[in-house]
């Protein structure tokens, strides 16, 4: 047996995003046929695809040839959550745009995760956001791999809304929970949090959009003082290295639209927001790692 315990960057990840993790090459049906199979387990124990994995967990995964072959084809640019056949959901990395970008050499998630999808399965590997980030966000987002796809989580999104909860670290040091509700661009827009841990000049928090205007999580903690560290646009202090902001789109939920089942997709934190989290909690830092999956 091949054993891997769970480290920081595969905390909060589900296991069939680990074994897509560990064998991007591998078509969808053998890393299914695997689980279903009983060739993985957690713990000692048979895992189910959207097991939660968390920090210190050990996961074994039966030897074969097949399976070697396909680990040493190595590990792949992007980071899969979840994939059916119908969507791709990526955790996108901080400072990737979603479409081509000049400043960029058109490094872009559409194009990547389409190149990677022709590679593996063939086709014309043309996705479709079905939402999107921006591009200093990094986090949980949906691609569809066709117009039929896109329309139908589209029209969920529309009439049901998409669950999310983002991960932030804002400056200076807010009170225990609050609720933004500035109009953005003559529209409503309510933005919650609450803060899970602070100190004099940043605090991390768990924000809940309740509206989704463009620009919306950025622009509230602006316009109560304590914009997102990183976000100059907005006010935050620059992050020498970092290529991105403080802001991670950590928990995703929503209805699947085809099969009924109620996905509650989790994009582990990128190493950079995680050395922020460590500078800013300190010795309570895997404290504060270990509550993510608790989150309400």
């Amino acid at each position: 047996m091949l054993k891997y315990e769970i480290s920081e960057s595969d905390h909060c990840r589900q296991v069939e995003s680990f074994l897509q993790k560990l064998l991007p090459s591998a078509s969808l049906s053998y890393l299914r046929k695997l689980l279903t199979a009983g060739h993985l387990t957690v713990n000692g124990a048979p895992a189910l695809p959207r097991t939660v994995l968390r920090l210190g967990d050990t996961v074994a995964l039966k030897e074969s040839g097949k399976t070697a072959a396909y680990l040493r084809n190595g590990r792949g640019e992007l980071d899969i959550l979840l994939e059916d056949q119908w969507i791709m959901m990526f955790n996108k990395a901080p400072g990737l745009p979603m479409h081509r970008a000049a400043e960029v050499d058109g490094r872009n998630l559409v194009d990547l995760g389409g190149e990677l999808l022709a590679r593996r399965d063939g086709g014309s590997g043309k996705l479709r956001p079905v939402n999107r980030l921006d591009r200093g966000t990094s986090g949980a987002v949906i691609l569809a791999k066709s117009p039929t796809a896109a329309a139908m989580f589209g029209r969920v999104i529309k009439e049901e809304g998409l669950g999310k909860l983002y991960l932030a670290i804002v400056e200076g040091e807010l009170a225990k929970d609050g609720v933004i509700t500035l109009p953005l661009a003559g529209k409503e827009a309510e933005t919650r949090y609450r803060s899970l841990f602070h100190r004099a000049d940043c605090t991390f928090v768990a924000v809940y959009p309740v509206t989704g205007r463009m620009h919306q999580i950025r622009q509230h903690f602006k316009s109560i003082g304590h914009p997102i560290r990183g976000d100059r646009r907005y006010g935050g202090k620059p992050l020498p290295g970092f290529a991105g902001i403080a802001l991670h789109s950590f928990r995703t939920s929503i209805v699947h639209p085809a099969t009924g089942e109620a996905l509650r997709v989790f994009a582990p934190l990128p190493e950079e927001f995680r050395t922020l989290l460590k500078n800013l909690s300190g010795d309570g830092y895997l404290s504060v790692l270990e509550a993510l999956p608790e989150l309400p």
